[in-house]
């Protein structure tokens, strides 16, 4: 049964602004798994890759309910990508089974976020 469905739309650029504008942006996103696995891409796919994670937690603060706040914040959600490059969430507040969807083109990433009981 599905609990919660959360998706969202952000622009890289903007991301990236805001992490080359904000020291402690990236910390303040990001957990350090994911900052271990951002810190081995340049360019381009590193600036997806940060957009992607900030976007995905707002699609699982949709699909939760709450949006990003008081109940649930950015250091609660852990999403790594696997071997393969998909993205699995490792840490959440949700009991059930979460599914993760991320895609880029070169100004946008779009995520999806499922919780499913």
């Amino acid at each position: 049964m599905i609990k919660g469905l959360g998706i969202d739309i952000t622009e890289i650029a903007r991301v990236k602004e805001m992490a080359d504008k904000h020291p402690g942006y990236i910390a303040k996103v990001m957990t350090p798994g994911e900052i271990e696995q951002y810190e081995k891409l340049r360019n381009q796919r590193a600036a997806e890759y940060l957009a992607g994670r900030w976007s995905l937690k707002e699609s699982y603060s949709k699909a939760w309910g709450t949006g990003i706040g008081k109940e649930v914040g950015f250091q609660d959600i852990e999403i790594l990508n696997n071997e393969l490059g998909a993205p699995v969430v490792t840490k959440s507040p949700f009991d059930g089974k979460v599914h993760a969807s991320v895609s880029h083109t070169g100004e946008l990433v779009m995520t999806e976020i499922i919780l499913e009981n």
